[in-house]
């Protein structure tokens, strides 16, 4: 019951379709995770000299260089929209720097954000202050296409041999939500398709997005597909990506808050995530 009760919020929240909703519809879903209703002040930002996003080169296809140099991505290109909507395209810059010199670099005062993939959490959120989470990683489980399954799948899956990787975060979410299915764990996610592509596991239990970019990949043949879902739980797999900021700035944060829902209310963020993820994982 349980389950059922957390399913269905996260679904409300998110602005997903409900349980037993077709989760193979022709177009893909697009995660929604802002109230349309609240309505959040622009701040005025006429005294800002500049916005410099800091991010990295190596966290494709949030942020990498391009087969001719460019840094690109979809934390690049959603930083320039960001940037777009609070009117600041002539201030705002974008630096890639190594990962472990993004903390010192905005401390220096070398940018105002960093957009790298830096989820908060309680140890993050004593260095620095965050924006609303613009992406959310929802779990999935997936199948072979010769074998679909449909919600219910805790009704589904009972009994069923079901491959998750030993240890993870998922495993434990298995474990919890799903526990009458017959849990198989494996060594890392590399096992986890291969038990799947042979048929040995019914389901596959893990990241979605990671296994939307396996399924799109010629190493899985073209086997399988995505069930059921999307379930999101930040208390087992994290409340999501955020902008980070410096730990006295108030201003920007919510700066950077205005300016993701005016992009999802408009559609930009929809544009951004088909275009870098187009086997959704939602």
């Amino acid at each position: 019951m349980r389950l059922r009760i957390v399913a269905a919020l996260s679904f409300v929240l998110a602005g997903l379709p409900p349980p037993g909703q077709d989760a193979f519809a022709e177009e893909p879903v697009i995660p929604l995770l802002w109230d349309a209703k609240e309505r959040l002040a622009k701040p005025d930002l006429s005294a800002l000299p500049r916005l410099r996003f800091l991010t990295t080169t190596d966290f494709p296809p949030f942020n990498f260089l391009d087969d001719q140099g460019r840094l690109s991505g979809f934390h690049v290109d959603l930083a320039r929209a960001i940037c777009d909507r609070l009117d600041l395209a002539e201030k705002c810059q974008i630096q890639a720097l190594p990962w472990g010199e993004l903390q010192e670099a905005l401390e220096k005062g070398e940018g105002e954000a960093i957009i790298a993939g830096l989820a908060a959490t309680a140890e993050t959120r004593a260095a620095y202050a965050f924006s609303r989470p613009y992406l959310q990683f929802p779990a999935r489980f997936a199948v072979q296409k010769a074998h679909p399954l449909s919600e219910p799948l805790y009704v589904r899956l009972q009994g069923r041999p079901v491959g998750v990787v030993a240890g993870s975060a998922h495993e434990r979410m298995l474990q919890d939500y799903f526990g009458a299915a017959k849990i198989v764990p494996v060594p890392d996610e590399d096992a986890l398709h291969a038990e799947l592509k042979a048929g040995r596991i019914d389901a596959a239990f893990g990241d979605g997005m990671r296994l939307s970019f396996w399924l799109a990949d010629t190493a899985s043949d073209k086997c399988c597909r995505l069930a059921g879902g999307p379930y999101i739980a930040p208390e087992y797999l994290g409340a999501g990506l955020s902008i980070a900021t410096r730990a006295d700035d108030a201003l920007l944060p919510a700066a950077f808050d205005y300016a993701l829902q005016e992009i999802s209310a408009k559609g930009v963020f929809a544009e951004l995530y088909l275009r870098y993820f187009p086997i959704g994982f939602y």
